[in-house]
């Protein structure tokens, strides 16, 4: 896939969030208890069905009942399933389906979150400085159990550094000590380097994902060892295969 498809994908997602969607029913109507959606699946992925327009929706021939629903709506009905939308599959080469993990990213900000696929490895760069630092507040942080790494490559923007954080605790004051320990070590960041932070009890984080099944952690409280070898990377993890 070309960048300038990933530019014409990131365009199509801001038009869900911003949008509306509709979404066809297999069983019983608009907000009656018994509705349910369409469902498809490609690559191992459940998607539901849906048109973009009334035009669409007459081209499409559905002869069942359907439901007009906000993209962000849909999106956050959607996403803590794993389910993504399909749009438009009576379209010429069968449309286009947006996977949950980026639904996930429409119903919470598609400038939050980095757009997919990611390839996802362990830093090749060498920061011996932040992480001697960031271990050493770590330690003086007891919020903290372990620190995993990954470096992260979107689909469009820059690639960064994620440090990801496995808490025994997510109440306010412990995330506050934990920001206030990153915002300590990354002074120690090379200028330029961009430094982000995922919370490994997130299940829905590609990244956080990544780190929980590929690294190993370079801080642990509880083990006091040092990490392994590095994992293999996993190019488009969480995400269908992408055509070459």
């Amino acid at each position: 896939m070309t960048p300038g498809r990933y530019d014409a994908y990131e365009a199509l997602l801001a038009a869900v969030a911003e949008g509306r969607v509709w979404m066809l029913l297999w069983h019983g109507t608009a907000g009656s208890p018994d509705a349910q959606y369409g469902n498809m699946e490609i690559d191992g992925l459940g998607y539901a069905p849906c048109v973009t327009s009334a035009q669409e929706l007459s081209a499409s021939g559905w002869n069942r009942a359907h439901e007009l629903v906000t993209g962000r709506d849909i999106a956050r009905a959607l996403f803590p399933d794993r389910w993504g939308i399909w749009l438009n599959p009576h379209a010429p080469g069968g449309g286009v389906g947006i996977p949950w993990l980026d639904l996930r990213r429409v119903a919470t900000g598609l400038d939050r979150l980095p757009a997919g696929p990611l390839r996802l490895s362990e830093p090749a760069i060498e920061l011996p400085q932040f992480y001697a630092l960031l271990t050493q507040n770590a330690h003086r942080t007891p919020a903290i159990r372990s620190l995993r790494r990954a470096w992260v490559h979107p689909a469009v923007g820059v690639p960064y550094l994620a440090i990801g954080l496995d808490l025994y605790d997510t109440g306010r004051a412990s995330v506050e000590s934990v920001r206030e320990m990153m915002r300590q070590s990354v002074g120690a960041v090379p200028e330029g380097l961009p430094v982000s932070t995922v919370a490994l009890s997130d299940e829905y984080d590609p990244v956080g994902m990544w780190l929980r099944a590929n690294a190993r952690p370079f801080y642990d409280r509880e083990a006091h060892a040092p990490a392994g070898p590095p994992p293999l990377a996993a190019p488009g993890y969480g995400y269908p295969p992408q055509p070459r």
